[in-house]
Order: structure tokens, then sequence, then C-alpha cells
């Protein structure tokens, strides 16, 4: 029995945005159809380091496909010259248990997140959304861009992190796959940002940074830096006035978004509006009005890794890309 190792460079060679994006949407299906198995993930906290690991376990029944993401989550990590957010995807077959590949997924960590945010802000965002604001420019703010551009026209960028550094390499990424005429803006405060149709927070932070006033009518909002309990990028009453969709209702309630405006009772659980698999499928509708301030609240799901590990998986096995090592 073998196992195909692919490695970070052969993941990136191997996957598109045009891959992530309907692997995506199809998991999300699934998981609002109940074909799909995902456990909350699991967290071990380094407080000495200021990082933690997380455990990803999922099965898609449609796919035919199970595994496990490990990814650990280290904010202080590019003082240091690594990337903030490191992953390891093992998928196996559902049939006989046996793992048929690993592969690093750091970059399918940021891939099919941007894709998750494209997905959401395709249902709920207006179509006719043309200024893009950013609050955090690292990695993750890339790939969100990225998927973004595949569903709407794109005019204006407002870009603000306290590294200008970060804001500049977000700028120089984001040349290679953009139009030449769209504007780039850097922002030295984040309000300065709000002033856009779809807003996109990546950050780490626990007290929120994005102000209620700051966000007029008909904004989109996807919050993605929000992933483990005490983290929150919104202010509490922005989630008061806006219609909230997850990704999912049991891992959002403990380390999405919601989970701050819920432990301190200004949000109730039935308040949330959906899970955006409900909507994909059909069984509520996404954006009902134009003026309406919309929130997908993305926590990050071992579904999309299995999905989006799967399509690489499969490219590589056609390519001949990898490197087959003996299991047993």
């Amino acid at each position: 029995m073998e196992v195909l190792w692919l490695t970070e460079k052969e993941v990136e060679s191997l996957l598109t945005m045009d891959d992530a994006i309907p692997a995506v949407e199809k998991a999300f299906l699934d998981h609002g159809l109940g074909r799909a198995q995902m456990p909350p993930k699991s967290y071990l906290c380094f407080s000495k380091c200021g990082g933690d690991l997380r455990t990803m376990p999922a099965y898609l029944e449609g796919l035919d496909m199970a595994g496990v993401k490990i990814v650990t989550v280290h904010p202080g990590n590019p003082e240091r010259g690594l990337p903030t957010v490191m992953a390891l995807l093992v998928l196996n077959s559902p049939k006989t248990g046996a793992p048929v590949s690993v592969m690093g997924a750091t970059y399918l960590t940021g891939m099919r997140t941007g894709a998750a945010g494209a997905v959401a802000a395709k249902h709920l965002a207006r179509p006719e959304s043309d200024t893009l604001g950013f609050v955090g420019a690292g990695a993750q703010a890339r790939t969100q861009l990225m998927g973004l551009a595949r569903f709407f026209k794109i005019r204006a960028v407002i870009v603000s992190d306290p590294r200008a550094e970060s804001m500049q390499a977000f700028e120089r990424a984001a040349r290679n796959f953009m139009p030449s005429d769209c504007e780039f803006r850097i922002a030295a405060d984040p309000k300065e940002a709000c002033d856009c149709d779809i807003l996109v927070t990546t950050t780490p932070v626990c007290t929120p940074i994005i102000k209620s006033a700051w966000i007029r009518p008909g904004t989109h909002i996807n919050a993605i830096g929000a992933d483990a309990k005490g983290k929150q990028e919104l202010e509490s009453a922005l989630t008061r006035r806006a219609k909230i969709v997850v990704d999912d209702m049991v891992q959002a309630l403990h380390s999405g978004e919601v989970n701050v405006p819920i432990t301190e009772g200004s949000l109730r659980p039935e308040e949330i509006y959906a899970q955006i698999g409900e909507i994909v499928r059909g069984a509520k509708m996404g954006r009902a009005e134009s003026d309406e301030i919309t929130i997908f609240d993305s926590t990050g799901l071992g579904i999309l890794d299995v999905a989006v590990g799967s399509s690489v998986f499969k490219k590589a096995q056609s390519a001949g890309i990898g490197t087959n090592l003996g299991f047993i």
C-alpha cells in the first residue's frame, strides 16, 4: 500500500481558484443537504507561545472521501519568517480507512477560505458591488480578493493594515491577477476601508476593530478572522443590524464571529439567519433587500479541506505529480 505525498509547492502548482470555488460550493451544498459528517474542530492552546493547534476531521459522503487537517495558527510567526498558518491534510478512503494522500495544506487552507468567501458573497452581496475594503492585508486577504474577483467587476480596493509592508505586498501580489485599471488605496484608518460594497476582515484580534457606525446600508461583510473562542473583529452592535449567515452553526457558536456577542447576551443563536449550505441548496434566500447588511461568519470547515484536497489529489494522480511512499 502506498500513500501519495504532495509538497506545498506541488499543491500550489495544481490548485487554482477555479478548482477551489466549485469544490467549496459543492461541499456547502452537501453540508446543507446533510450529506457530510464534521465534528467541530478541537484546539490545543500554547499559551506560552501565543499560538494553537487545531484538528479538523470531515467526511463527504457524495465525494466518497474523508480526512483530517492539522493546522496551527501562530500570529507571531511572520516575525520569525514563518507563515501565520501552517497545515497538513491527510485523506482517507472511507471504504478501507486507508490513507491515500498526505499533503501540505497551508496554501490549500488559504485558497479554500478565499473560495468560501467568494461563494458567500455570490449569494449575499449586491451583484453590482465594485468596491472592496480589506482590514488585514496578509495571505488570506489575497485569496479573498482572488475569489471575489471571479464574481464581481472590481473597480477599487481599499486596504488597511497596521504594517505598511503588508499593504504594499498585498497590492504587489494583487496586481498579478487584477485588471490594470483597478484602483488600490492604502487606508491609515480601518474606518476608511469600510467605505465599500464588500468588506473583508482577516485579523486575529480579540477586541473589535470595526464599528457599527462605519458600515453603510447594503454592505456585505466576510468576517474571516474570528476562528477561536474570544476572537471578535466586528462590534457587537453591528451583528444586531445585520443578517448573519454562518458556515456551520455549532462551530460558529463556540469559535466564530458570533461567539462573543452570544456569550455576552447581545445576540441569541436563534437570531442567526442561516447556514450558508441552506442558502446554496435553496432552502433559504440570500440577500433579500439592496439596503440590508449581510455578514458571512467564516470559521473554516473541514469539509472544505477534504473537498479541495480531493480535487488536488485527483489532479496529481492524473498528472503523475507527487511521491508515492510505502505505508505497509
